[in-house]
This record gives C-alpha cells, structure tokens and sequence, in this order.
C-alpha cells in the first residue's frame, strides 16, 4: 500500500505541494492530474523517495522507500532520460542491474517486451536510432523490466498515437491485474476516465478534486444531453438552464445546469416528430477538469 499523509514540499518560501493525502491499494490505478507545474512531479519524486517532504509521510508498505525495497518500484519519467549512444540491449542491462537483477533474467524479459511492443528488430540499435515514440516504448520497458509492484508513470502517453496508446494501456491493465499498483498523470483525460479509478486533481499544490472517479462525476450537477434530429438550437438555448448548446455536424450537445433541466428539454423534444436520439449523459472528466481548475483560478 502507498499512503500519503499531509505531505507537504517547500523549495525555499514556494510551497509545491500543500498537505497532500491519498492512499492506493494493491490493485489500484491512480490518477494524479492538474496543469503544468500544479505539484504532480513533485509528488512523484517524493514517492519515489527522492525528496523527503518537508512535513508529513510518504510510506510504501508502512516504510520510507530506500534501497530496501526501490527495486519494487518502476517510474518513468516525463522528459526522456535514455542513454542515447549504447543500444537497447546495452541500456536494459544497466537498468535491469541497478534493480539487482541478473542478466539471463533481464534479456529473457527483454526479450518479451520487444515482440509485445512490435520492436524486436531494435534490440540492437542505438538508442538514438529510433524514432521518438520508439524511444518511448523503450523507456516504458525500463520501467516495468523489474516487474515492479508499484509502477509510477509520469505522462506515460506522451508523443504516442492512439494505436500505440491502447498498446500501453493494455500493458499498464495487466500490472493492475497482477496487483501492483499504478499511479500516473495524464493530459490525455480521456484515457485517465476510460480506466483509472480515483483520482486527484492538483492546482497550485492542492488538492481541489479527489475521490472515486464514479462519485466525483455524480457529484458534479451539470449534465449533458445529445440530440440527433430537428430540434432548433434557439429554442434549447432559451431554457432556464441550458448554459450551452453546440452545433456539431450530426447531433447536438445541450450542457445543462442539472437534471432538473432535463426535464425541461425533453417538454420541447417530445413535441417534435424527427428525433432519432435523446440521451442524457453525465459531464466527462474533461468537462469536470475545466471547471473546477478555471473556477479555482478565478478565485486565487
């Protein structure tokens, strides 16, 4: 279990991150979201034992991460830290031994994760022969070459397309499944809602929305209902409580301010005969993330 408990980071008077608290189980993906420079790679760091926080704890299974038990964790960093003039192989040896491993174990591993990742005729390339999102395939089998039990991943998708995307998703599912427990940040919020659990969204080192991905989303009011068919956007948008409509080229999307107005937008459709699809949906992460940052900014 990792548990974080009113940590707090300072360099000099700037306050990073300002009692921080979250806990996550084995089995448990997290999401540590917020803008550019709102605390989460500090945070990362002093999970990974490398800042001790200036008040509170940071425990990995009730201890302080140290050599004891650093070669259970896999981080990958945002900004690529690959030795560019050796080759694959070269490169996850040294890793792999800087986790105690053995080489036979390492190479055998490594062997695997080049045929999942559809690179094997790279093994013996130089790192700074492959392509950018090679590259980032590469320092994400570094990560998780030592089959670690917490995998901490910062932007893990960057520079990815979406094929290789899902490809990285999958593998971070199968950790899940086997146990470990993964915390990551994501501008991609999408992929963060498809499959991570709880979250916490970071602004200015606090904590502005955290909790069960399920319960955050029910507890923000506002909603969304699409409409395909020939309902007049005019019409919507004077209801009491309709705050948007969009135009896009097949449906429309009417945000509301509850479900309350749902019910005053469906008085209208009904009244209309060429209506192939009313469907009220909760606001998407995304949607969350915007409002609640901007209105966070607005009032700092």
């Amino acid at each position: 279990m990792l548990e974080i408990t009113n940590a707090k980071m300072m360099y000099g008077d700037l306050v990073a991150v300002d009692h921080l608290s979250f806990t996550i189980k084995p089995g448990e993906i997290f999401g540590l979201l917020g803008t550019n420079g709102a605390g989460k790679t500090t945070t990362f760091r002093m999970i990974m034992g490398l800042l001790e926080p200036t008040e509170g704890t940071v425990l990995y299974n009730g201890q302080k991460v140290g050599y004891h038990n650093v070669n259970e964790i896999g981080y990958m960093i945002e900004e690529r830290s690959l030795l560019t003039r050796i080759t694959v192989k070269e490169l996850m040896l040294y890793f792999g031994q800087l986790k105690d491993m053995e080489p036979k174990v390492i190479l055998e591993r490594l062997d695997y994760w080049l045929k999942r990742f559809d690179i094997v005729a790279y093994k013996d390339k130089k790192i700074k022969e492959l392509s950018k999102g090679n590259q980032q395939k590469i320092q994400f089998i570094s990560a998780i070459i030592n089959n670690p039990k917490l995998l901490v991943l910062d932007e893990p998708f960057s520079g990815l397309d979406p094929i290789n995307t899902e490809l990285f998703v999958s593998v971070i599912r199968d950790f899940q499944k086997n146990g470990s427990m993964v915390v990551f940040s994501s501008h991609q919020l999408d992929h963060v809602e498809s499959f991570c659990e709880k979250i916490i969204v970071l602004e200015k080192g606090k904590a502005i929305i955290e909790g069960e991905l399920k319960n955050i989303k029910k507890e923000f009011r506002k909603k969304k209902i699409r409409i395909v068919g020939n309902a007049d956007p005019d019409v919507l948008r004077n209801i009491e409580g309709v705050y948007q409509v969009l135009e896009n080229a097949n449906e429309m999307i009417v945000k509301i301010e509850d479900d309350s107005v749902a019910t005053k937008v469906f008085n209208y459709i009904k009244t209309l005969d060429d209506i192939q699809t009313y469907d009220v949906e909760e606001a998407s992460l995304s949607e969350i993330f915007i409002a609640k940052v901007g209105n966070h900014h607005e009032e700092v």
